[in-house]
């Protein structure tokens, strides 16, 4: 099912591609690339392009390489016309938007890697949005656990506090294997995280069990070690209890390549990107629009 989702807005994004033949430089409009995205309001979808433009800058590349306001004249009932504002976009733009777009929608995942994917083959692209997957719930879980911290230090609990309540989560989590115990397992040396490793299902269960123990911390205003760590206990062995029941035991799941690995081959990846996907020549600002 996921790979017929995949083939279809593969096929939609390939249709409205354009190329500007003497530049050789593939582009696509953003109000084509809206519904496709699932986006419906062209202001909601501007704020996207915005967001996406900022990482272009901060990234060190020049938006208008990439990023080309024009205005489309559109053919109106009884041969009037209206102008409406667009951009051009090349493929390192739309990847950009793609990375700024709502995580809660489907194509979005499919999109980043469509566009960072110059072949565009679909094996391709769906190793990617599971590389994808992984580094975004790896980044949801250095949040969760940077608030946890944060929770810990103002009701106090100091760094190796927050040391011990983590590792005890993680064998209530691994059904009594210790933090430590999974790193032998892993073949991980002391100084990296465990999670680095984790398949994606694992990261995504100690989120969900730190998630859960950030809001009860707040809600029943926990205060001290003792007490946060039974509830990050309890709520790891709730987790625990939910993967059993799907038959699912974390200590058994294999380990994945390293994440910093991952992260560095997607800068890579980013960089050979935007060096591909060439850059947008000084044009009219004024396209017509049937």
């Amino acid at each position: 099912m996921k790979s017929d989702i995949v083939q279809v807005l593969k096929s939609q994004f390939d249709a409205i591609s354009q190329r500007l033949e003497e530049e050789n430089v593939e582009f696509w409009f953003a109000r084509d690339l809206m519904a496709p995205l699932d986006y419906n309001r062209w202001e909601n979808f501007y704020s996207v392009i915005q967001r996406a433009i900022d990482s272009c800058k901060t990234t060190g590349y020049n938006p208008d390489d990439h990023f080309r306001n024009v205005t489309k004249m559109i053919r109106l009932g009884k041969g009037g016309e209206r102008p409406i504002e667009d951009f051009m976009l090349t493929r390192y733009a739309c990847y950009l938007i793609a990375q700024n777009g709502d995580p809660r929608k489907q194509p979005i995942a499919c999109a980043q890697s469509y566009f960072a994917v110059q072949t565009r083959k679909q094996e391709l692209i769906e190793d990617r949005m599971r590389l994808q997957a992984r580094l975004d719930a790896r980044d949801r879980l250095r949040e969760s656990e940077k608030t946890l911290s944060q929770n810990l230090y103002e009701r106090g609990v100091d760094d190796a506090g927050f040391g011990r309540i983590r590792a005890k989560g993680d064998a209530a989590l691994f059904g009594g294997q210790t933090t430590q115990m999974m790193k032998n397992r892993y073949g991980i040396v002391q100084t990296r995280p465990l999670a680095d490793f984790l398949p994606t299902l694992t990261i995504a269960a100690k989120n969900l069990a730190t998630e859960m123990t950030n809001h009860n911390v707040l809600q029943d205003d926990l205060q001290g070690e003792p007490a946060i760590t039974r509830e990050h206990v309890q709520n790891n062995k709730s987790v625990r209890d939910m993967l059993g029941q799907r038959g699912i035991k974390p200590e058994n799941l294999p380990p994945e390549e390293d994440i910093k690995k991952l992260e560095r081959r997607v800068k890579t990846d980013e960089k050979r990107l935007e060096k591909q996907s060439g850059k947008l020549p000084k044009i009219e600002s004024c396209i017509d629009s049937q």
